[in-house]
């Protein structure tokens, strides 16, 4: 059955300073993308829709899409502020994007079978996308059956300060309870700290990395949650309309399940220029162990 990959890319250009800035992390020249869709590829995903900004369209589709293009079907969707409910309009001071729940809102137009989410600057490993691809092969046939890949906390954390991360509560079905963002997560002696009052870690936690699996049936559900945001947020300039607020709302009002789908792999990214040095060893040490080759760009 057809699988899609849609990647969450609107905010790449701002993030790194332009896309021709971008730097590469492994050892001939790969982004962390490259490895995201090598690894998608392999677990069955056929099709890639990337979620952009027109205005790095040109660079996106020179860069990043001219290496995927060769290698799977592509298509482009974009993510823009006007693009609204009927009878909405953008606030005059409104700059900032609408959020995650918005970018995978615009994708419904390339987007007809199961598909799974991740955001473009962030490495999963091939586990995550194994377990997210079987899932949705498993669950085709069930609409109101989603997937998030949960990873373990302590293989998410930076060597570079604090972290924000979203605890993963399930039930004794696996299925997802509900997601708490906890702040600035750090060691502390043998075990970790975060600022919600209340709340211990050990770092065995499953953690939400941005990483589903859905059905199309989530884009009616995304219109109507996002109508219901912006008659109560519009006016806020820095309110943003995200994926997992949406997923609690539909799990509390009992429209959904979510399960819970673990992998040991380890999460990482680039969020601060002082993480490269850390992601392009993580990489180097994944190429010598023969997971990837040493020039994944040669292979069509």
């Amino acid at each position: 059955m057809s699988l899609t990959l849609a990647v969450l890319a609107a905010g790449i250009g701002s993030r790194y300073g332009g896309l021709k800035q971008m730097d590469p992390v492994g050892p001939s020249g790969e982004f962390i993308i490259d490895y995201s869709i090598h690894d998608a590829i392999l677990a069955g995903f056929d099709k890639v829709v990337f979620i952009i900004r027109h205005d790095i369209e040109k660079d996106f589709r020179a860069t990043i899409g001219a290496r995927v293009e060769k290698k799977v079907q592509t298509e482009y969707v974009f993510q823009s502020l006007n693009f609204m409910p009927r009878g909405y309009q953008v606030p005059p001071e409104r700059k900032k994007p609408w959020g995650t729940g918005h970018a995978v809102l615009v994708s419904e137009s390339a987007v007809s079978e199961p598909f799974g989410v991740i955001n473009a600057d962030d490495f999963y490993g091939q586990q995550s996308y194994d377990v997210l691809a079987g899932f949705l092969r498993e669950t085709a046939g069930d609409n109101s059956r989603y997937g998030m890949v949960g990873f373990i906390l302590r293989n998410t954390l930076s060597e570079h300060g604090s972290v924000s991360r979203g605890i993963c509560r399930a039930n004794m079905n696996g299925n997802l309870e509900s997601i708490i963002e906890c702040t600035k997560i750090e060691k502390a002696g043998r075990g970790l700290s975060c600022n919600n009052a209340g709340i211990k870690l050990s770092g065995d936690e499953s953690v939400s990395m941005n990483m589903w699996g859905f059905k199309p049936s989530i884009f009616a559900y995304l219109r109507n949650k996002f109508e219901d945001f912006l008659q109560t947020s519009a006016g806020d300039p820095k309110a943003e309309y995200f994926i997992p607020e949406v997923v609690n709302t539909l799990m509390a009002e009992r429209k959904i399940t979510v399960q819970l789908l673990e992998t040991k792999s380890a999460w990482f990214g680039i969020t601060n220029p002082e993480d490269k040095q850390a992601v392009v060893g993580k990489i180097r040490r994944l190429v010598d162990s023969g997971v990837y080759p040493n020039n994944l760009l040669s292979l069509h």
